[in-house]
């Protein structure tokens, strides 16, 4: 392979590898995708704003943000907030016997929801470790001139993700209306949500 493929395939591979967890940002696409609300809009505001990170990270700013604490514990207890008060919503909705998808459905403005992928996104710390900090630090270390390739490959694999999570979501949402199946996808992404924010309480980042 050439060196440029070779960036390109790493880039894919570490991208892929990062994204592909779950998390506040992929819980909330993967919501969206299985309501069939607003999905285009939400898939694009989190892949495009995945490649600005992953190219803010490989050319630069990823060496810098790790390198002050101060900014990180500004991601770590602000995050830490908006994850938790975000994991109470969800587990109020799946505590609630009317929270079934079929209720939701249509009841969020494309503002509403576009606002909060937004919030999801650049509030939430784990979005920058591993966009900005983790693909940057990798990204920094390829041969001159294969930066570019390594992001573009990256960036790939972002797109490709969000878009099998949320319109694959999307496409098998009719089996999954029952109340009783979308309070429990509530409940779990509740519990997500919870363990990131703890995780951030309880362990600062590096």
């Amino acid at each position: 392979m050439s060196p440029f493929s070779t960036a390109l395939m790493q880039g894919w591979l570490t991208g892929a590898g990062l994204i592909v967890a779950i998390g506040a940002q992929n819980a909330l696409v993967l919501r969206q995708g299985l309501m069939r609300q607003h999905v285009a809009p939400v898939v694009f505001v989190c892949a495009i704003s995945d490649i600005l990170l992953i190219c803010l990270g490989v050319f630069g700013l990823g060496r810098l943000i790790a390198a002050s604490p101060l900014l990180m514990e500004v991601f770590r207890w602000g995050g830490a907030a908006f994850l938790l008060s975000y994991s109470v919503k969800a587990g109020l909705r799946a505590l609630s016997p009317k929270a079934g998808l079929q209720a939701q459905a249509g009841s969020a403005s494309l503002g509403a929801v576009l606002g909060s992928t937004l919030a999801m996104t650049y509030l939430n710390p784990h979005v920058y470790l591993d966009t900005v900090v983790l693909l940057g630090t990798v990204g920094a270390q390829q041969p001159e001139g294969m930066q570019a390739p390594f992001a573009a490959g990256a960036s790939v694999a972002s797109w490709m993700w969000f878009s099998l999570l949320g319109f694959g979501a999307a496409a098998v949402a009719g089996p999954l209306r029952r109340p009783a199946v979308w309070r429990s996808i509530d409940a779990l992404i509740a519990i997500v949500m919870a363990v990131l924010g703890l995780q951030l309480i309880l362990r600062p980042l590096a």
